[in-house]
C-alpha cells in the first residue's frame, strides 16, 4: 500500500455508503455554515450601524441647553436658554478638539410651491452644519457664510421634498417656494440620506440661513440661542476630549462652581454608535460560539461513524496487514476518511453559509459583508475536526492484530 493510494482508498471507501457517508457530514456541514452566516451576518449588521451614524453625522456631539422646573415639574433640557451666540463662538475658537460648530433652530412650516404644498420640518442654521452632517449637495450649492451675513431668502431642500413639491427627476434649482407667504429661492438640493434609526426621513427637512429664520420665520432671544448647537470634533479619537473642553469651557462661562450642576446638556452620538456595535459584536460572538458546538458535535458524529467501520472492516483490515500493509498504513487509511469526510463537510458548509448569509443580508437590506479569514479559519477548523476526532478510531485500526481480525466474522 503506497501513500498515494491512501487518499483514492479512503474516497472509495466513503463512496460504497454514500447516503451514512453525508449524515456522517452533516453536522460539519452546519457547524461550518453556522459560523459563516453568523458572522458575515454580524459583519453585515456592524457596517449597517456604522452607515446610519456617519448619515447622523461625522464625530458628533449635540449641545443642549438647560432645564425649566415648575410646580415640581421639569421641563428637560433645551426648555431654558442658557447656549449664548458667545458661546458658539468661544466653543469655535477656544476646544481645540472641535472642528465644526454650528447652531440649528428648527420649527415645522408648511412650503407651497404653485399649487403644489407640503409641511416638513425647516432648520435655520451656518454652513458648518452640512459639514457637521457629512451631508452633500447633488444639485445647486448649500448656504454660503454671505446667506448668513445678508440674510438671504435662499433654502437648501432635501429630496422628499423636492419630489413632494415638484415631482420625481424634477431639478428644483432655480424654483421659488413660500413659506408663510414669503419668497425663497432654491439654491441646492441635498443628496439622499435615507431613514434614521428611528424610521424618520433625513431627506424630509429644509435648511434656511440662521438669520433669515430668525428674521422671516421665528424670532430669536437676541444674546440666547434657542435652539441646539451641532459640534463636530476634528477625529472619532477626539470626541470625548472634545467633549470635556466644551464641558469645562461652558460651566466656566456660566460661573459655574464646583458643587454646581450643568445648566447644559452634551450627547455624544458616537459613544452611542461604539455601544451598538458592541453589542452587536457580543451577540455575533454569541452566535459564533453556539456555530462552534455544532462543529464539536458534528465531530463526534465522525468518530462515532469511524468507530463502526472499523468493526465492519475488521477482515478487510486482517487482510491488508496479512499481505504486508503496517499499521501506519492502517493508521493513514482511516484518518484520511475522517478528514475527508470533515473537510467535504467544511466545503459544503462555507459554501451553504455563504449563500444564507448573502440571502440574509438581502432580505434585511444590509450589504453581505465576507470575511475571507473566518472562511479559512472555518474549513481548517473543519478539517481538524476531522483530525482529532478520527485519530483514535484509526489508531484503534492500526492496532488491530492480524490472526484475530481474520477470524473476526
Amino acid at each position: 500500500m503506497r501513500l498515494s493510494n491512501v487518499i483514492p482508498i479512503a474516497l472509495s471507501a466513503l463512496m460504497r455508503n454514500k447516503t451514512r457517508s453525508f449524515l456522517t457530514t452533516l453536522g460539519v456541514i452546519i457547524g461550518v455554515a453556522s459560523v459563516i452566516s453568523m458572522v458575515a451576518v454580524g459583519e453585515g449588521a456592524k457596517a449597517r450601524v456604522s452607515n446610519v451614524f456617519a448619515a447622523m453625522g461625522t464625530n458628533m456631539l449635540i449641545v443642549l441647553s438647560g432645564s425649566t422646573t415648575s410646580g415640581g415639574v421639569s421641563g428637560g433640557f433645551g426648555s431654558l436658554p442658557t447656549l449664548t451666540w458667545e458661546d458658539l463662538r468661544a466653543i469655535r475658537t477656544q476646544a481645540p478638539a472641535v472642528q465644526w460648530a454650528a447652531p440649528a433652530q428648527m420649527t415645522k412650516v408648511t412650503i407651497m410651491a404653485g399649487e403644489q404644498n407640503w409641511t416638513t420640518s425647516l432648520t435655520g442654521t451656518t454652513p458648518e452644519f452640512f459639514d457637521i452632517r457629512n451631508w452633500h449637495i447633488d444639485r445647486g450649492s448649500l448656504l454660503g457664510d454671505s446667506d448668513v451675513e445678508g440674510a438671504s431668502k435662499v433654502i437648501v431642500v432635501g429630496a422628499t421634498v423636492s419630489e413632494k413639491l415638484f415631482g420625481p427627476g424634477v431639478d428644483p434649482v432655480g424654483k421659488t417656494v413660500r413659506i408663510r407667504s414669503v419668497p425663497f429661492l432654491i439654491v441646492g438640493l441635498l443628496q439622499r440620506k435615507g431613514q434614521s434609526p428611528m424610521g424618520s426621513d433625513y431627506d424630509d427637512a429644509t435648511f434656511v440661513p440662521i438669520t433669515t429664520f430668525q428674521n422671516q420665520v421665528q424670532g430669536g432671544l437676541q444674546k440666547y440661542i434657542s435652539g441646539i448647537i451641532a459640534v463636530s470634533a476634528v477625529s472619532a479619537e477626539d470626541t470625548t476630549r472634545a467633549q470635556s473642553e466644551i464641558t469645562a469651557l461652558l460651566r466656566d462661562r456660566h460661573h459655574l462652581g464646583a458643587g454646581d450642576e450643568d445648566d447644559f446638556s452634551i450627547r455624544n452620538l458616537t459613544e452611542i454608535a461604539s455601544a451598538q456595535q458592541q453589542g452587536t459584536q457580543a451577540l455575533t460572538a454569541l452566535l459564533a460560539a453556539i456555530a462552534v458546538v455544532s462543529l464539536v458535535v458534528g465531530g463526534i458524529g465522525i468518530m462515532n461513524i469511524m468507530l463502526v467501520s472499523v468493526t465492519e472492516r475488521t477482515r478487510e483490515i486482517g487482510v491488508r496487514m496479512a499481505v504486508g500493509a503496517k499499521p501506519w498504513h492502517i493508521l493513514a487509511q482511516f484518518l484520511a476518511e475522517a478528514v475527508t469526510l470533515s473537510m467535504i463537510g467544511g466545503l459544503l458548509g462555507v459554501v451553504i453559509g455563504s449563500v444564507m448569509a448573502r440571502v440574509v443580508a438581502s432580505r434585511l437590506g444590509w450589504a453581505y459583508s465576507a470575511r475571507v479569514d473566518m472562511i479559512v479559519v472555518s474549513f481548517a477548523f473543519s478539517a481538524l475536526v476531522g483530525v482529532g476526532f478520527g485519530l483514535y478510531p484509526a489508531r484503534k485500526a492500526s492496532r488491530l492484530d492480524p490472526i484475530e481480525a481474520l477470524r473476526y466474522e
